[in-house]
């Protein structure tokens, strides 16, 4: 095969799903040349398992990604067709927006933002090699022979490199949808010294929605006042589809069961680790056997399309034994199934490799994001995306890099779990990850990242005046409501014992009424003559930031010692094994994973306490 000079880019993108479309066009947005491949220019962000953009914890990351400058957010809001917001009923720590989204629509709309984005160029192609000069990226070939001279490049490989489908007793070398797996790439990625690994996720059947019966399931709308992904977005949502839920029976259990030596799960066949909070039905039986029933969402792939998508019925059952489970369900007795459900296995790479900034330590200029560094979901894909590409970015215009901490948000907490404690499953997020829920909200995610948006150069300077005009007017309604007294009467102590609340014979303040847990901003709107007139969104944050005023001083004074430890830099040269009083163990994880400062240190999975205060005396005493 002849090679011949393809193109001279600042940064290749190799892959062009929910990572490899964030890291192209923030590169490109800051004036980089950027060229991104894909396999197949169909599958721009594909959406190969569920339909739907969101979830608990993962809206954080869309919100956040959206305040950053990112793409995902606006792109759901024109495509998406119905929004919930989970965790309603708990605090607004854990509240998180989901939504359903038109699987064509989104893919037609994140490729023409990609093909009509300056400086970037959208290619049809294979990258089987990473070059290199003197250890670092400088360039990327395909399959043709083609070469392409870059600074730097980006791997979001997704499920395709060295991708495997598994359907009962068949086997094959493929990407998700019987696309084109990417092989020749991982022994590349290997020749350079990455050490990488396998994993595995699934997907469940898809059904045509006129051989369902709907009257034999729970209808689940969206929400009437559907809040947007994008803080862009001025106009409300609209729902414009409907969900449904089923259950598993005794019967499928049944079904399941008398075949799981048929299952590859469970006969060898399978060998890369799946994710623990997104198991298989075999996996959900086999795990909780007393178990009588397990949830089903019966959601729509799209307007134009009669499929369904079997949310919670992952599987790699074979053909029959799918056929036999689904008829067991209520209201899919008669279902006719579009597409069977499949396991693909893929390789990935050890993310105690990279950096926070999501460069690899080994191999300068390399840059990883999404399935490729072991984590699962769209969302946490796009926003590694977003970061490896403004870093490679940022590192070729000689800028510093952009590092996103644990109390900035789900996005810094994601990072910082991968490269520092590593994963041995695909990393899901999830609200309990972060220590800091209270202050990162998925309602405020613009006061804690626009600033740094626009310090990159992705977030330009009308919609920052925004952000700060918008906090400036919660902060001034804060301060009136600490200082603005509501006079007793028999009208308010009326309202506080229809809510169960002590009445208040000499008055309170606003502030102080709010912090009760049973009143809400909108209820002391008649006791409080002077209000102005407030957006639904500058309101919701003074009533969160009133009502949990205590919770979020608190999290704010351990950030703050988490800063303290953050603030003792380790030398990237430190000799471990010098250093008395560290345990073995902690040497090992040290030297292996070559924190960057004692915060970072004091999460490594092996190191304790004891060995941070041993590691901080041999700092201080040079």
């Amino acid at each position: 095969m002849r090679e011949y000079l393809a193109g001279e880019y600042d940064i290749a993108v190799i892959g062009a799903g929910h990572a490899g479309i964030e890291a192209a066009l923030a590169a490109a947005r800051l004036g980089l040349r950027t060229v991104c491949f894909s396999l197949n220019l169909d599958a721009v962000g594909n959406m190969p398992c569920n339909p739907a953009i969101g979830g608990t914890g993962k809206g954080h990351l869309v919100r956040e990604l959206d305040a950053l400058g990112g793409e995902m957010g606006r792109a759901a809001d024109a495509a998406c067709i119905q929004y919930r917001i989970l965790n309603r009923g708990k605090g607004p720590a854990v509240w998180s927006l989901r939504a359903q989204a038109d699987r064509r629509a989104y893919q037609q709309v994140m490729k023409h933002t990609l093909e009509r984005q300056e400086g970037l160029t959208l290619r049809q192609a294979e990258v089987t090699e990473i070059l290199t000069e003197g250890g670092a990226v400088s360039g990327v070939r395909t399959a043709s022979g083609a070469v392409y001279a870059v600074r730097a490049a980006v791997v979001a490989s997704g499920t395709y490199l060295g991708g495997r489908t598994i359907l009962g007793e068949v086997t094959r070398q493929s990407g998700p949808d019987g696309l084109a797996a990417a092989l020749p790439l991982t022994e590349s990625l290997r020749a350079l010294g990455l050490s990488l690994r396998r994993f595995k996720t699934g997907t469940p059947p898809r059904i045509n929605a006129r051989s369902v019966d709907f009257s034999k399931m729970e209808l689940q709308r969206g929400d009437p006042d559907a809040v947007p992904f994008s803080f862009q977005t001025k106009t409300p949502p609209v729902n414009r589809a409907v969900c449904y839920l089923t259950y598993t029976t005794a019967a499928t259990h049944a079904v399941i069961r008398a075949n799981l030596d048929r299952s590859p799960l469970y006969d060898g066949t399978i060998e890369g680790v799946g994710p623990r909070y997104c198991p298989s039905i075999e996996t959900k039986l086999v795990r909780f056997p007393d178990k009588q029933r397990h949830q089903l969402f019966v959601e729509p792939m799209g307007l134009d399309t009669e499929e369904l998508y079997l949310q919670g019925l992952s599987s790699s059952l074979p053909e029959d034994v799918q056929e036999a489970m689904v008829h067991t369900i209520p209201g899919l007795e008669r279902a006719e199934i579009t597409r069977y459900a499949y396991a693909i296995e893929y390789d990935c790479v050890d993310p105690t490799h990279l950096l926070p900034t999501l460069e690899c330590k080994a191999v300068p200029g390399l840059y990883g994001a999404g399935q490729f560094n072991g984590s699962s979901g769209y969302e946490e894909a796009a926003v590694q995306g977003y970061v490896a590409g403004v870093n490679a970015a940022l590192k070729l215009l000689g800028r510093p890099p952009m590092v996103i901490g644990r109390d900035q948000g789900y996005i810094g907490v994601l990072i910082d779990d991968l490269v520092t404690k590593g994963t041995d499953e695909p990393y899901r997020m999830m609200t309990s990850r972060t220590e800091y829920r209270l202050l990162c909200r998925q309602d405020n995610a613009d006061r804690r990242l626009a600033g740094v948006g626009h310090a990159v150069g992705l977030v330009g300077e009308g919609q920052y005046r925004a952000v700060e005009e918008k906090y400036a007017a919660v902060d001034a309604e804060i301060k009136r409501l600490e200082g603005t007294g509501a006079a007793p009467s028999p009208a308010l102590d009326a309202l506080l014992a229809s809510r169960g609340e002590p009445p208040a014979p000499n008055g309170a303040r606003l502030a102080d009424l709010l912090r009760r847990p049973r009143l809400g901003y909108a209820d002391l709107a008649p006791f409080d003559p002077g209000r102005p007139a407030l957006g639904p969104q500058v309101a919701e944050e003074v009533e969160i930031s009133v009502k949990y005023k205590g919770y979020i001083d608190r999290q704010l004074r351990q950030v703050e010692e988490m800063r303290r430890l953050e603030g003792h830099p380790i030398p990237p040269d430190l000799d471990y094994s010098a250093l008395s009083g560290l345990r073995l163990e902690a040497r090992e994880k040290l030297a292996r994973i070559r924190p960057l400062n004692l915060g970072q240190a004091s999460r490594i999975s092996g190191v304790s306490p004891a060995d941070i205060a041993a590691l901080m005396i041999a700092l201080e005493r040079g």
